[in-house]
């Protein structure tokens, strides 16, 4: 008689077979599952390697002077959280990141090459201030240096404060007051773009902020200082609005 009994079957074989094919491509690796899982994309396509915040902090260091804790708080704390990721996209663009922990504040600089022969492309306008911006600079960082109030950014100013000051710079031979104040209120409206000047409640008052130190530092202030007063005897500068001092921030916001 003949035998008719199936032989027996290893299932264990038979299903690693089966495992071993995915037709329908529908396993994926680990890895690859744990690569999806931490990229930042925001939209499609989006490549990019910072989250949320962190591009919100940068995008915010390319288009303001600078981030501060009472201006943009959110966008202050990513810079702490992420300062070497936003110092290394910045250096990308030939840019320095300056992070001042006391003050509170970050900006930005063009990055300087030490070659001679080729510089870097630059993206900030380096434009200078005018002559009243700066008379109204020098006053901002006096009076911040001399209020002994604490906390930062408290120390207020009211607008005729800042037209009686920069009034006494105007020479005597000056005929055309209206024109003179018209600078003096443009000067004022371009540091309160420059958020230099924070708005109160009040139109007629700002607050300064702690920035103008950063922006100013006592051995400038000093160089500023003596620079004005040297202009002050002098008339004949007056007649134009192009007699001006450089700054040492680069400001691509100016108007």
């Amino acid at each position: 008689m003949t035998d008719t009994t199936p032989a027996p079957v290893d299932e264990t074989d038979e299903y690693d077979a089966r495992d071993a094919v995915d037709p329908d491509g529908l396993d994926q690796p680990d890895d690859l599952d744990q690569r999806d899982e931490s990229t930042f994309a925001l939209f499609e396509g989006d490549e990019g390697r910072l989250d949320d915040a962190q591009r919100r902090a940068f995008v915010a260091l390319l288009k303001h002077p600078y981030v501060g804790a009472r201006t943009s708080p959110e966008e202050w704390r990513a810079v702490l959280d992420a300062e070497h990721q936003l110092r290394s996209r910045l250096n990308d663009l030939f840019l320095e990141l300056h992070v001042d922990r006391d003050r509170e504040v970050a900006f930005k600089r063009q990055a300087r090459s030490e070659s001679t022969r080729r510089g870097f492309p630059t993206l900030l306008r380096d434009a200078p201030y005018t002559r009243e911006e700066t008379i109204v600079l020098v006053y901002l960082r006096m009076r911040l240096r001399a209020d002994a109030r604490p906390g930062p950014d408290q120390v207020v100013v009211d607008r005729a404060e800042v037209l009686g000051h920069v009034a006494g710079f105007r020479p005597a031979t000056a005929t055309d007051r209206t024109r003179d104040e018209a600078r003096v209120a443009k000067a004022v409206e371009r540091l309160v773009t420059a958020r230099i000047l924070l708005k109160t409640s009040d139109p007629d008052r700002f607050r300064i902020a702690s920035v103008v130190e950063v922006l100013l530092p006592l051995e400038r202030l000093h160089e500023l200082d003596t620079w004005l007063a040297s202009t002050a005897a002098r008339t004949a500068t007056t007649d134009t609005e192009t007699d001006t001092e450089p700054s040492d921030t680069d400001e691509e916001d100016r108007a």
